[in-house]
């Protein structure tokens, strides 16, 4: 398992894989999937949601630093679909959603140049 963490991170972690699909993976590394220790709370104490997980990618797993391809407005981009465990990330309260051990979280670009 390849587990990508800061060090010194907290132990109060919440183990969820994400992963990332159709060309998105080139911004994290070239990589399709990780396991991400992420932290149980986040930076203003509140329990760690989507929202703060896409803060966190950018922040702390991104390569490039190319945001703009996957964020606009603080939140992500139109034209990508995230998934909750297999559904919409919409059905689940979109950014609210707390994460839970386990989880599986798929962002996957629906757009293409031309």
């Amino acid at each position: 398992m390849n587990v990508t963490a800061p060090v010194g991170e907290s132990m109060n972690t919440v183990l969820i894989s994400v992963e990332f699909s159709g060309g998105l993976e080139m911004l994290f590394s070239h990589k399709r999937k990780h396991f991400i220790p992420l932290p149980a709370v986040d930076e203003n104490g509140g329990a760690s949601n989507l929202a703060y997980l896409v803060r966190y990618l950018c922040d702390k797993l991104m390569r490039g630093r190319k945001k703009e391809l996957f964020v606009l407005d603080d939140t992500v981009r139109p034209g990508i679909l995230v998934l909750v465990n297999d559904a919409d990330w919409e059905l689940e309260g979109g950014g609210a959603y707390v994460l839970e051990e386990g989880d599986n979280i798929l962002f996957v670009s629906t757009l293409h140049g031309g």
